[in-house]
Formats: structure tokens, C-alpha cells, sequence
């Protein structure tokens, strides 16, 4: 097979229950499932599904729901344990034979690994959960709880970029202690520069409330953005609330077609995503017994630079309550956007570790 035959995708529908998903495939050898997490989709994962079909077939998809994955109904609430299921079904279609395959999650979709090896232990080999944000394991539960609680009614009554702005403030150290540097981590300041560019072409537009095509696209704040150009460096800004104003003011940079259509589609399910997907799953209470007694076949990611934030946090938690191995991964909670290369390169080892 040929580096060209070996990264390009081979697209299929798959009829689950309640909906049809689409997936993408690479590559040949073991079974990969790579799992989009927040509002993204298949897309997201294109630039790390290459570089590691040299090794196995890589299987990305959209969420039921989401995308190019419609549902057989009007959306609902969306639950953990269904998706899992989709994955079960996905990994019994692409490894016939029965063979395990090995996971990879990030935010709300590694929330959906844990079920599936809580639930299905026989059907992987090895699961990484990139940052689950399950906030019932936090030092204060009920602080988690009611922050998502109170993202989705920002996006009940004011719209995205309000949630988005919420989902930011909101995001504070979760231990409760000082940085040395002041700086905000990228995912926060990512959040709240795009929560401030979105709120600027609101105030801009015509009042079209909840239309995901009537506002620029944006990232969800546990939703990884497609990989694209890094803008040109802002000038030194005196206060790290400056450098935040200046980057919401950048033109963002042009972005060729297949990628500008990714960021299209997952601005387009955020909606989704707000309403249907983050309180449900971030207050997923994870099997501890289940996921302890397979806990060989487990391994926790977190960002190198997001480990105070709250998914990294209760990240942590969930490892040393099920005697996990923790793996640190570049950047921060949205690491496999911000150097998709060096982002796949520590998943491949950690994939290959004994």
C-alpha cells in the first residue's frame, strides 16, 4: 500500500440504533477508533488519523447527531452509554474477527471510552481518555455540576457566544492554587478570544439568535478546533486581559477549503453539543469497580499545560481511584489541535507502551 492509498480515507455509513454514522478509515493493521470529543467530528482527527495509519487502521466518525451522522429522529438528550454502544458496533464492523481495538478519546468523548470499557472490556485492547471531564469526581462536585449546569442556560438564553464566555470564566484552576505565571493557559485564553470575537459579530449581524450559519465559527470550549495556520504574533500587550482583546481582533487566517469545511460543521453542531451533550456527559458517574478491575488496559491524558484546569483535574482523579497509569500530552486540553504532530507522536507511544 502506498503512503497515498494508506492516508486516504475510505468513507462508509453505518446503521446504529437511532441514527446512521459516518466513518472514515486508514490504513491497515490493528484497529483504531479515534473518537471526536465536544461539537467536532471525523474531521478533526485528519492530520493525526495519517500519521498513524503507517501503523493501524485508524477508524475516525461524527457523533451521531452530528455531522454527516443524522439521527432517525429529533435530537434528544444524548447519554454516554448510547454512544458507546455505537463504538461497539463500529469496532464488531471494522475487526470481524473479533479482535480487540484500541481507543482514543478526548473531553466528552473520552467520557464514552470509559463506558465502553466499563461495559465491553473484551472488545479493546487498550483505551486512552484524553482529560474526561467527570466532575463527580472532583474535590467539589457540585462547583462542576453547576458550571455546565450554567453554560447550557447561557446557551438557553443568550445564545453560543455566551455559553462560550460562561465556559471560560468558568474554567479556573480546579485546585485551587496560584499559577507561578499569570499567563492563561491556551484553552482558556483560545476560549475567551473566541468568545469575544463570536460576541462582536453578533452585535454585528442581524439578530438571528441560535442560526449556527449566521455567526462566525468557533470552537466549543471542550471541543477541539480543526488544525490551522497560527496567526502572526500579536504585539506585547501589558496585561495578559490585553493580549486576550488583541487576539479577538485578529483577522483569522485564511484556511484552505477541506479544513475551512470542518470548522463549518463543527460550528454547526455546537448547538447540539450545548444543549444535548455536555451536562449529560460530564456528569457521567463513571464504573470505578469495572474500570479497576481493567484498569492494565487503561491510560488517563492529560495536557501538560491544562493539568490545573477541571477535566484534567478530575482526569487525574479518576486515575488514581482506579489505579490507572497517567500519560502526559503536548499543549493543553485541546492539545491535539495545537501541534496535531507532536500530539500523535505521544499517542503512538503510549499505544506501543507495554
Amino acid at each position: 500500500m502506498t503512503t497515498t492509498d494508506r492516508t486516504a480515507p475510505r468513507t462508509g455509513l453505518l446503521t446504529v440504533d437511532g441514527a446512521t454514522l459516518h466513518h472514515e478509515v486508514r490504513g491497515e493493521g490493528p484497529l483504531l477508533v479515534m473518537m471526536p470529543g465536544g461539537s467536532a467530528d471525523a474531521g478533526i482527527y485528519d492530520a493525526i488519523a495519517a500519521d498513524l495509519a503507517d501503523r493501524w487502521t485508524v477508524a475516525t466518525f461524527d457523533p451521531r447527531g452530528y455531522s454527516r451522522s443524522p439521527l432517525d429522529g429529533p435530537v434528544t438528550e444524548q447519554l454516554p452509554a448510547t454512544h458507546a454502544d455505537d463504538i461497539v458496533r463500529l469496532i464488531e464492523v471494522l475487526s470481524p474477527d473479533g479482535s480487540p481495538a484500541a481507543l482514543f478519546g478526548s473531553s466528552s468523548s473520552a467520557v464514552v471510552a470509559l463506558d465502553v470499557l466499563a461495559r465491553h472490556p473484551g472488545r479493546v485492547s487498550r483505551v486512552v481518555a484524553h482529560e474526561p471531564p467527570v466532575v463527580g469526581l472532583l474535590p467539589d462536585p457540585e462547583a462542576g455540576r453547576a458550571l455546565f449546569a450554567a453554560v447550557r442556560e447561557s446557551f438557553r438564553r443568550d445564545g453560543v457566544a455566551a455559553a462560550m464566555t460562561t465556559m471560560a470564566e468558568g474554567l479556573a484552576p480546579a485546585r485551587g492554587e496560584d499559577r507561578a505565571d499569570p499567563e492563561p493557559t491556551a484553552f482558556e485564553a483560545e476560549a475567551e478570544a473566541e468568545a469575544e470575537a463570536e460576541a462582536e459579530a453578533e452585535a454585528e449581524a442581524e439578530p438571528t439568535a441560535r442560526d449556527p450559519e449566521s455567526i462566525a465559527p468557533e470552537p466549543a470550549a471542550m471541543a477541539p478546533e480543526p488544525e490551522r495556520a497560527a496567526p502572526e504574533p500579536a504585539a506585547p500587550a501589558s496585561s495578559p486581559q490585553e493580549k486576550s482583546q488583541e487576539k479577538s481582533q485578529e483577522t483569522p487566517p485564511e484556511m484552505p477549503p477541506a479544513q475551512a469545511e470542518v470548522f463549518r460543521r463543527m460550528h454547526a453542531n455546537l448547538p447540539v453539543f450545548l444543549e444535548h451533550v455536555l451536562c449529560s456527559f460530564s456528569g457521567y458517574a463513571p464504573d470505578l469497580a469495572a474500570l479497576k478491575d481493567s484498569s492494565a488496559h487503561l491510560v488517563v491524558g492529560v495536557g501538560r499545560d491544562s493539568r490545573t484546569l477541571l477535566p484534567a483535574v478530575a482526569a487525574e482523579a479518576l486515575a488514581r481511584r482506579v489505579d490507572a497509569r497517567v500519560a502526559e500530552f503536548p499543549g493543553g486540553h485541546i492539545g491535539l489541535t495545537e501541534d496535531p504532530r507532536a500530539f500523535a507522536a505521544r499517542l503512538r507511544d503510549v499505544l506501543l507502551a507495554p
